[in-house]
């Protein structure tokens, strides 16, 4: 029995991303081709073939939306639903999958407003040049010390809490270049700058979420038919309203990953599924709680159970 499905965000897109459950079921090679329906453009060959950096951020984000939703209905196809889902969540843009799959928003519009996103990310990401350091080996309170450190050379915050030890930081580029410089200082064992377009979950994004905002205010949402978790507030979203006024703080709030799992693991769920792409929420996961069991559905499981990760 599977309790939660966690839905991964950005950072877990690959190259050939959903490509094997397109390969296995025609349910969700269906959703690729509506994704391309909706979008006006190929985004299955785009996120197959190479040929485009699927690292950017306007293709990323739809792409990985994409995956995990035709994961999830390839896995219904074949028979390998999750039984008894109580819950979902998704890290930051996987928060849209979650609300897609608990029926809150239909998915031509989930793919929409995800390119939307990723394109005024994007363009925040160019008018700001900034970026994202991960602190390896840093606690909270360390990793709040660097980010007012680093303010004083430009915008920088806590953008991801993750896990235990593993906080990422966000902000201009002079205030990364402070935070890296004193990282060892604050104890951190070490600061990673990420490949990332810019400063995401920071004030660097604040055009991005007045964007969003409009757009929001324009889809239609319903009630969802399973809890969802919001980033943040690392609790489930009550309703249309909350949804709209959360997705767009999300933009420039810090992603509470760390503490929506804790939530979830006191509710009692401890049986998750990570749908496609990647294995990292799944990673994430051994570092919160090593008790907690989360499988993956990276690729079909044809002939036997999905694995776990």
């Amino acid at each position: 029995m599977t309790d939660a499905i966690l839905f991964p965000g950005q950072g877990a897109q690959s190259v050939g991303m959903g490509k094997a459950w397109a390969d296995h079921s025609d349910a969700a090679r269906d959703v690729f081709d509506r994704a391309n329906e909706a979008l006006g453009f190929d985004l299955k060959t785009a996120c197959w073939s190479g040929d485009e950096d699927i690292n950017r951020t306007d293709l990323a984000q739809p792409g990985i939306f994409t995956a995990s939703a035709a994961c999830m209905a390839g896995l219904d196809e074949l028979g390998q639903a999750p039984d008894g889902v109580r819950v979902a969540a998704g890290l930051s843009l996987g928060e849209y999958t979650a609300l897609w799959w608990a029926g809150v928003l239909e998915f031509e519009d989930g793919v929409r407003l995800v390119r939307l996103r990723g394109e005024a990310m994007q363009e925040a990401s160019e008018a700001c040049p900034s970026g994202m350091v991960s602190l390896v080996g840093a606690e909270l309170a360390q990793a709040e010390a660097l980010a007012e450190l680093g303010s004083q050379h430009g915008i920088c915050a806590v953008a991801n809490r993750n896990a235990p030890g593993q906080i990422v930081l966000s902000g201009e580029l002079a205030a990364l270049d402070a935070v890296e410089a004193a990282a060892s200082d604050h104890g951190a064992r070490r600061a990673i700058r990420l490949s990332v377009a810019g400063g995401f979950h920071s004030e660097c994004m604040r055009p991005a979420a007045e964007r969003l905002a409009a757009a929001l205010a324009e889809v239609k949402l319903s009630a969802p038919r399973v809890p969802v978790v919001s980033n943040v507030t690392a609790r489930p979203v009550s309703g249309p309203d909350e949804v709209r006024e959360l997705l767009a703080k999300q933009v420039c709030a810090p992603v509470l990953w760390e503490e929506s799992v804790r939530w979830m693991l006191g509710e009692g769920y401890s049986q998750f599924l990570e749908p496609s792409p990647g294995k990292v929420l799944g990673g994430i996961m051994r570092k919160i709680d090593r008790d907690a069991v989360c499988a993956s559905a990276d690729e079909p499981a044809v002939d036997e159970e999905v694995q776990a990760s």
